[in-house]
């Protein structure tokens, strides 16, 4: 397995929503370090990299939202380290701002670098503000997007499409459409954090054939299927490289520190490896547990998140779960 780029995280800016799929599983306790500390790691991490390891890429990152309170001091320094989000923000869970400040806080950003910013959507008004668990953010996202086209930014949106909602996709395209869109997409909802909680909700094959024509043009079907078009087609990607992710914690960051940059990527790499000796492949566990009348859609990944957890369970295995992104964990493809 190829080791081709290493990621450093901190958790330790909050988030203004409770999404009911939330990846991080954000119950507001912050689990990062300081950022500033943070910081001057990643930079000699980066720096160690270019001169030690110049084949691998780099970025540092910073959760569970983008509302630092330094803000243009971070995408500044994103931006010096190559960093995606030196030009690129998702604009989830901001705090609420009024339309002057919304306008000032983009034309900052805007000459700050950031070229593009990202907002995603679970339905309408009063089921999106009930998923985000925050009143008024639906409206809020729609005066973003407003004020981010007088701005000059470009906007992209999403949908997250379950059995819940499909119903509403049509008309909240329509009102996406009634600006200025970079790229508007559909997806079915991850399984990971609290997103194994919509399980029973899951985007279903009769929700598909439920959606007009207009919305399903913005559904990837070669990314979602159903797991029966997984299991019966039974052509499954092989990874063969991966992206490793150090998340900083006031319980491993003293640790971290003390320790030498290539024996870091050599724990991570041994973390990664250990999970998945341990764990058949996707085709091996798609033998085993593919069910191929199942109507409900999957990703690929998350259809592995799937059998890997069963496999897991039915064994009574004792795993480091190298996909939960709260700590450090790895992504193969």
């Amino acid at each position: 397995m190829q080791t081709v780029s290493i990621s450093v995280c901190n958790l330790c800016v909050p988030c203004e929503n409770r999404c009911r799929y939330c990846l991080l599983s954000w119950d507001g306790k912050l689990r990062g370090v300081d950022y500033d500390r943070s910081a001057e790691y990643a930079r000699r991490f980066s720096d160690w990299l270019k001169e030690n390891r110049p084949e691998l890429g780099f970025d540092f990152y910073y959760g569970y939202s983008m509302e630092h309170p330094k803000l243009l001091e971070t995408v500044d320094f994103l931006g010096e380290l190559g960093s995606p989000g030196g030009k690129f923000l998702q604009f989830d869970g901001m705090k609420f701002r009024s339309d002057p400040e919304i306008h000032q806080l983009l034309t900052d950003l805007k000459n700050h670098g950031i070229q593009m910013i990202d907002l995603t959507f679970y339905g309408t008004r009063a089921y999106h503000d009930r998923f985000a668990a925050r009143r008024g953010d639906f409206d809020y996202m729609m005066r973003i997007l407003e004020i981010a086209n007088e701005v000059g930014l470009t906007v992209n949106a999403g949908i997250a499409l379950n059995h819940e909602n499909v119903h509403q996709a049509e008309q909240l395209l329509n009102q996406l459409r009634m600006h200025d869109l970079g790229n508007f997409y559909a997806f079915v909802p991850h399984g990971e954090g609290r997103g194994a909680s919509l399980e029973p909700v899951r985007f279903r094959l009769s929700d598909y054939e439920a959606l007009p024509e207009s919305v399903k043009a913005f559904l990837s079907k070669r990314r979602y299927r159903t797991e029966g078009e997984w299991v019966r087609e039974g052509k499954f990607s092989q990874p063969q490289k991966r992206i490793l992710t150090l998340v900083l914690t006031p319980e491993n960051v003293d640790f971290i520190e003390k320790q030498s940059f290539s024996d870091t990527i050599r724990y991570l790499e041994k973390l990664d490896d250990d999970y998945y000796s341990a764990i058949p492949t996707l085709p091996e566990l798609a033998k085993i547990y593919g069910d191929s009348t199942e109507e409900k859609f999957y990703s690929e990944r998350d259809l592995y998140l799937k059998y890997q957890r069963r496999y897991i369970a039915e064994h009574h295995l004792t795993l480091y779960d190298i996909n939960d992104e709260r700590q450090c964990f790895s992504r193969r493809f």
